[in-house]
């Protein structure tokens, strides 16, 4: 039997506690139904009897306090509202019981932006995280020591396991679930709570937003142009002359800004440009990718798919309006 640690962070959300007390409760139904024993013995671990959550708008109980819980193997970190800096802050003296009970063997169960909590404690420092597509910009610049993953919905290293996306932390449960107790398990908790068990990628849902918070005037110039118009065909040499910067070094200090090349942001930017028209519904697929720049249809959908994992088709018809 493992013994589960559900940690009643300061800010944290009731949905993903109370989610995942429930799905490893279920297993354990699930486990009582075969005719085998429970696998899991789940509890509240908080630093009071008492913790307030989501600004102060609930209140949960504790099972045990950090203080009288000597060994656990899995802690659950919940997903977090409000503002990082103070969640940071007020979750401090969790940190060293934590990384006590990962050098002690514990498991760590990452619940979407809870990882920017673990991340301030140094655990995730060379590893891979995956961070939710629309706090990337933000967790990159606070944690650069840590690799930072926003296409994978899942990472799993050294006993640390983090997910992107505010739900996906229910595919991080089964996939939990899966290592745990085998595929059967997964698949049942799967089908039980209709969670879609094969979701592994965050790019079908991700809005490509550009990162501005580094007071380089050329680069925000550039990055200003390039969305602000586009449809325009670019050329480098064209770019680099509008802010009068040397190609060679221009393109370094732009990739070290936005973390992207310069012919990666313009390939993004014309993406969201045709996502939202096939979304809108009202042109073809071949006219919407005329107006991006593009003359070669073939060659946009491999660009498109390569930032989507769908290809325009494919994205019209899981986003385009429709009547029931």
């Amino acid at each position: 039997m493992k013994h589960v640690s559900i940690l009643p962070l300061h800010d944290g959300t009731l949905t993903s506690i109370d989610s995942a007390y429930q799905l490893f409760s279920r297993v354990n139904d699930f486990m009582r139904y075969q005719g085998k024993p429970v696998f899991y013995d789940i509890e509240v671990v908080g630093l009071t009897e008492q913790t307030k959550l989501s600004g102060g708008l609930y209140t949960i109980s504790s099972d045990k306090t950090i203080q009288n819980l000597r060994k656990t193997d899995v802690i659950v970190l919940p997903l977090l509202c409000g503002n990082f800096q103070t969640a940071i802050r007020e979750n401090e003296p969790y940190t060293d019981w934590l990384i006590d009970q990962y050098r002690g063997g514990a498991e760590i169960v990452c619940l979407c932006v809870g990882s920017f909590y673990l991340a301030s404690i140094g655990l995730l420092d060379g590893r891979k995280c995956a961070v939710h597509w629309a706090a990337r910009n933000e967790f990159a610049a606070m944690f650069p020591n840590v690799n930072v993953i926003d296409d994978a919905i899942i990472t799993d290293e050294g006993g640390i396991y983090t997910c992107g996306g505010s739900y996906a932390y229910l595919n991080l449960i089964l996939y939990i679930f899966e290592k745990h107790c085998g595929r059967e398990i997964s698949i049942l908790a799967s089908k039980m709570f209709e969670i879609d068990i094969e979701r592994k990628s965050q790019n079908p849902y991700a809005i490509f937003i550009g990162q501005k918070n580094h007071g380089d005037e050329a680069v925000l110039q550039v990055q200003n142009r390039i969305e602000s118009h586009p449809t325009d065909v670019y050329t480098l040499e064209d770019l680099c002359r509008m802010v009068n910067v040397g190609r060679r070094t221009f393109e370094r200090r732009f990739r070290k800004c936005t973390g992207n090349s310069i012919v990666t942001y313009i390939q993004r930017v014309k993406v969201e440009f045709a996502k939202k028209h096939l979304e809108a519904g009202r042109k073809t697929v071949n006219e919407i990718v005329y107006e991006t720049g593009y003359n070669d249809v073939d060659s946009f959908r491999k660009v498109f798919k390569k930032y989507t994992d769908l290809t325009p088709t494919e994205y019209r018809r899981k986003y385009a309006a429709r009547t029931l």
